[in-house]
């Protein structure tokens, strides 16, 4: 193998491939994903637990099931893991909270149900921030940036973000309320999906804010999250909210080029108020896509200031609502940036929800509108390169600055569109910058599409954090 071909950032599309050439077996990767989970994670912090003996017992079954010739999914003897907010019976999941953290689920949520079932080798349950919102809980070590240590990972799907860039798993599972996915994509510099609002089941998934949540894969490039979404996606009866439509094959198209797909570019929306190495990047971006033949034209995404001022209030309520049972009755085992977002949602008059829901309803129909005239929307991932971590405390500290930082993400949050975020560069100092595409509802395989045909174009996938054991 090359440098850059190391096994534990082999792609899965690459694992499958070697699988059935029996040039590689599941328990072979699986072990040495597992070792290097051992020698590395010390110090990233990435897995909230580590479930070695059940993923060697996969591994071992996954192996020889492969070797009889009855391969079950492009996942089956994969090594992925989980946010610790997907329940899993018979293994804690904390959330990453103290009050939850001896929780050992009865129940296994359905999205890590369709995982296993395609075969997939589960390594163990990864970090998160409390109860997925914006802060850590102060008992946990938060994961670590594998790019540089003193830079924020995103949240809140921190230990997904860190396990997929680090090498410590060849995909994840994270949820997404106002960021959770796409903050940490860009972040760490890899791919990741928020699919269209109840294309995912969210049965077994603890939530923030239920009717904001969304469930998506996380990975090292387009072609991978596209696999992964193909076996997670679909109806669910016990998630009356997920969507009955079919689930298409998402990677069958994704070699298809992008010459005369319509993509739209708000410039004020985009780079007005970004920092400038995004911004280069992302207009680099642009003019990849143009050279793939991509019709870009001018738009204008509808305003969302009501949206990203009632994000927090917002999401206090339905936060409110879900921890009911331990708020406030266990309120000091909570930190104090969780437990201040649920006694406002205790509090916050009725009207101030209304309010932002009747915003939701006239951004989510005026957002319709614009995709009369084109396919995709582009924008930043993020307004600026991965802070330091004393910036994120700024960038939380007022909700200007949190509206801010929002501005790209949580807008479709509140419409349910799907988005995908995919590197799109480099700062000088070697930061990863990430670019977002958004589509309508349920037009998946066109954003995985046009992600892997830039994917392609371009070479930032296939840069990785330098760690040595």
């Amino acid at each position: 193998m090359t440098a850059h071909d190391d096994l534990h950032h082999l792609t899965i599309h690459d694992l499958q491939t070697r699988f059935r050439a029996r040039a590689l077996s599941p328990v072979e990767v699986t072990a040495a994903m597992l070792r290097r989970i051992e020698a590395i994670d010390g110090r990233l912090h990435s897995y909230a637990t580590v479930t070695a003996d059940a993923a060697l017992a996969q591994a071992r079954q996954a192996e020889a099931e492969i070797m009889a010739g009855n391969a079950r999914s492009p996942l089956h003897g994969v090594p992925l893991a989980v946010k610790d907010l997907c329940a899993t019976k018979g293994v804690r999941t904390s959330c990453g909270t103290a009050v939850l953290a001896e929780w050992v689920p009865e129940h296994t949520a359905t999205v890590v149900e369709r995982l296993e079932a395609a075969g997939a080798v589960i390594l163990g349950k990864l970090q998160l921030t409390e109860g997925a919102f914006a802060e850590h809980h102060p008992s946990i070590v938060a994961p670590v940036n594998p790019w540089r240590a003193a830079r924020w990972t995103g949240v809140s799907s921190s230990g997904s973000g860190v396990a997929v860039a680090a090498g410590l798993a060849y995909g994840a599972l994270g949820t997404d309320t106002g960021g959770s996915i796409r903050f940490p994509s860009a972040c760490n510099g890899i791919v990741g999906i928020k699919p269209t609002w109840g294309r995912v089941s969210r049965y077994g998934v603890f939530p923030l804010a239920d009717s904001l949540d969304h469930v998506g894969p996380m990975t090292r490039c387009v072609r991978d999250a596209a696999a992964v979404l193909g076996i997670i996606a679909g109806v669910d009866p016990r998630d009356p909210t997920s969507l009955p439509e079919p689930v298409p094959d998402y990677a069958a198209g994704i070699d298809q080029p992008v010459a005369g797909v319509r993509i739209g570019v708000d410039r004020s929306y985009c780079f007005d108020a970004t920092a400038p190495e995004v911004a280069a990047a992302v207009e680099e971006a642009i003019g990849v896509f143009r050279g793939l033949g991509a019709r870009v034209t001018d738009v204008t995404v509808p305003p969302s200031d009501a949206l990203l001022a009632g994000w927090t209030p917002f999401t206090a309520v339905e936060a409110a609502l879900a921890h009911g049972a331990t708020y406030p009755v266990r309120a000091e085992a909570y930190g104090p940036a969780f437990r201040a977002l649920l006694e406002l949602g205790t509090v916050l008059p009725a009207r101030e929800y209304a309010r932002t829901q009747l915003a939701r309803l006239a951004f989510a129909g005026a957002l319709r509108r614009v995709f009369d005239d084109v396919d995709l929307l582009l924008c930043p991932g993020m307004p600026l390169p991965p802070p330091t971590l004393e910036e994120v405390q700024a960038l939380v500290g007022t909700p200007e600055a949190t509206a801010a930082l929002l501005r790209f993400t949580a807008p479709f949050d509140f419409s349910g569109s799907p988005t995908l975020s995919v590197p799109c560069g480099f700062t000088a100092d070697g930061l990863p910058v990430g670019l977002q595409l958004v589509a309508r509802h349920l037009d998946e395989p066109l954003l995985c599409r046009a992600g892997h045909a830039y994917e392609q174009a371009t070479p930032w996938h296939e840069r990785h954090p330098s760690l040595a054991p």
